[in-house]
């Protein structure tokens, strides 16, 4: 069963291998998408985090406001 955890990483590392922080996860069988802590979130945007094009879309889709 796929599942994915949503992390931060450094573009320059392997999130299979390295990363910072998981903020949340994504389960395509059910299309459940959680973020553990939207302030969390925002206060990486602010620090220059940019997001991947497929999490873009996922927070697009579940209507969250960042």
């Amino acid at each position: 069963m796929p599942f994915f955890r949503v992390v931060v990483t450094e573009h320059t590392k392997a999130a299979k291998h390295w990363y910072m922080e998981v903020l949340g996860f994504y389960n395509p069988l059910t299309k459940e998408f959680k973020l553990k802590d939207l302030d969390k979130v925002k206060k990486y945007l602010s620090n220059g985090v940019k997001f991947t094009p497929r999490m873009e879309k996922l927070i697009k889709t579940n209507n969250i406001s960042l």
